[in-house]
């Protein structure tokens, strides 16, 4: 090899190497950004959410004292969870029954989903899979949200799904897996009449390392 060969080749090598490590980077800054932006924007100037009165107006933001008394050890207490794991539940099947109803409803009647036949010849994980979507879809069911017995904020006299700051899934659901939901607390603001309340939500399959879901979900408490 001469020495423009050799060059030429530790430059690919190079070029290569940056690509790499760019797009394992790339996520991360988008995500920082995304999460900055959404802080000094969209969280606090929402036209819905800041028309939106439904109780007193009390109006506070991160900067100033909360006067409303429950609305302060409600912001306290969650406080005082931040970087915990809040929530462990149950086991929870997936069968291909649901994989099938969510197609239908979706429309997405893809052959890795719904086709088992097919599946367990040219798919590599040799069975049907469920939808990246209805795992998403189940984080309510699967983190009690539905049941008032269960309520996560007891003195919240409402409670707002804001939405989602990002989504992965990481690791598929076979037919007939069970999963369960795991909750971490990432961040408590106080904004106008409300609290907004930031939870990191990994959904866990059954003897499985990685998780099938892990999404960071939003929502408004209004006290």
């Amino acid at each position: 090899m001469n020495v423009f060969e050799f060059i030429r080749s530790k430059t690919d090598d190079l070029q290569g190497n940056v690509a790499q490590f760019r797009a394992r980077l790339e996520p991360k800054f988008r995500h920082w950004s995304d999460t900055l932006n959404d802080k000094i924007a969209n969280t606090l100037n929402n036209p819905w959410m800041a028309n939106f009165k439904p109780f007193d107006g009390n109006i506070f933001s991160s900067g100033e004292v909360i006067q409303n008394k429950v609305t302060k050890k409600a912001y306290d207490d969650l406080k005082k969870q931040l970087g915990q794991e809040i929530f462990v539940g149950e086991w929870e099947t997936i069968d291909q029954k649901c994989i099938n109803q969510f197609a239908d409803v979706t429309g997405d009647n893809q052959w890795i989903h719904t086709d088992l036949e097919r599946a367990s010849k040219e798919s590599p994980f040799k069975t049907t899979i469920a939808h990246g979507f209805l795992t998403l879809a189940l984080i309510p069911k699967l983190t009690n949200a539905l049941d008032s017995r269960n309520n996560f904020y007891p003195e919240a006299r409402m409670v707002v799904n804001y939405g989602l700051n990002q989504v992965r899934f990481p690791f598929p659901v076979k037919s007939g897996a069970r999963v369960r939901a795991r909750i971490r607390l990432v961040n408590v603001t106080p904004i106008k009449n409300s609290i907004e309340v930031v939870n990191e939500v990994s959904i866990e399959v059954e003897n499985r390392k990685r998780f099938a879901c892990v999404a960071e979900t939003v929502v408004h408490l209004y006290f």
